[in-house]
């Protein structure tokens, strides 16, 4: 019986050491523009603008990105939102631990900012087997306006991964004037992920972003109806992801099919969303803790960004 037990955990053993911890992430870094003057709104960030945005700041933002992807140790999958291009995120790649290591899926959105959601991978690991991006209308307008979905489907021996990027249009106007334009971006993510789980209801599916919506508004809901949220307020050591008026609260979201947390294959470790809150990543401000960002209106102040990462963890064979 000793002989049997004794057997039984190095089994058990064997097939949790055969099994890798790594992290999927989400990260809006705060206005990631380059330096060169482009198509888009982005006078503010150019070196003679107000903002006074030159390589050197350029060059700090990069190095602030890459430490914190140092900390989420080697992540499978990152996603990013308010990058400039698909440029701005190579040069992330370059300044990382594994430059080669990477791959990159990004497509250019007609946000009038000029800002882009994009996706980083461990190409050691997943190969792109499709990808593309969800374009929609918001109410009212005759032309695409706002942020793309951005979506890969990652392949690994048997296992696929579908994983969706999102930046949901922002409160700017007011909460209320504003939600019917989350509303519609939620609605054509719901749409797609609702397609996939038609075809197979066992899916692997991670959907992450900057919803600009709180887990108990509307829009997120409407993800949750097919999603499992692993970012919550307990999820992390303030409350939330982003700090408005003195208040955190969830922004960043990320949200996984039922069919992830299964056993088979890489599968997600349950309750394992964490907002992260690394020391550098914060400040005081009027006697509260809050993210240290890289501009306050116009004024440069060299941090992270107004936004904590947030990450899963998942178990890869």
């Amino acid at each position: 019986m000793t002989k049997l037990l004794l057997f039984i955990a190095l089994f058990i053993s064997s097939i949790s050491f055969a099994q890798k911890e790594r992290s999927i992430a989400f990260y809006n870094v705060e206005n990631l523009f380059d330096t060169i003057d482009g198509l888009n709104d982005d006078a503010e960030f150019l070196p003679s603008a107000k903002n006074q945005w030159n390589s050197n700041r350029y060059i700090e933002k990069i190095q602030h990105i890459n430490k914190v992807l140092g900390e989420l140790n080697t992540p499978l999958i990152v996603g990013f939102c308010e990058i400039e291009n698909a440029s701005v995120v190579r040069d992330i790649i370059k300044g990382s631990a594994f430059p080669n290591l990477f791959g990159l899926v990004h497509y250019e959105s007609p946000d009038a900012r000029g800002i882009d959601v994009a996706m980083i991978y461990d190409s050691s690991y997943l190969k792109v087997a499709a990808s593309g991006k969800l374009r929609f209308l918001l109410p009212g307008q005759e032309s695409p306006s706002t942020r793309d979905i951005l979506w890969a489907k990652y392949a690994h021996n048997k296992d696929t991964i579908f994983t969706l990027v999102n930046h949901w249009p922002s409160r700017r106007s007011g909460q209320d004037e504003s939600e019917p334009n989350r509303i519609k971006a939620a609605e054509t993510a719901k749409y797609f992920i609702d397609s996939l789980l038609k075809v197979n209801c066992n899916y692997k599916i991670v959907f992450m972003g900057d919803l600009n919506d709180y887990p108990s508004d509307k829009s997120p809901k409407l993800i949750e109806e097919k999603l499992n949220p692993m970012i919550l307020a307990s999820s992390g050591e303030f409350g939330g992801s982003h700090n408005y008026n003195n208040e955190w609260n969830v922004l960043d979201h990320i949200m996984v099919s039922q069919g992830f947390m299964k056993k088979k294959g890489i599968k997600v470790v349950k309750n394992s969303g964490i907002i992260h809150s690394f020391d550098f990543l914060l400040t005081e401000y009027k006697e509260q803790i809050v993210p240290f960002r890289t501009y306050g209106g116009s004024k440069y102040l060299g941090g992270y960004s107004d936004h904590l990462p947030v990450s899963i963890k998942v178990l890869a064979p």
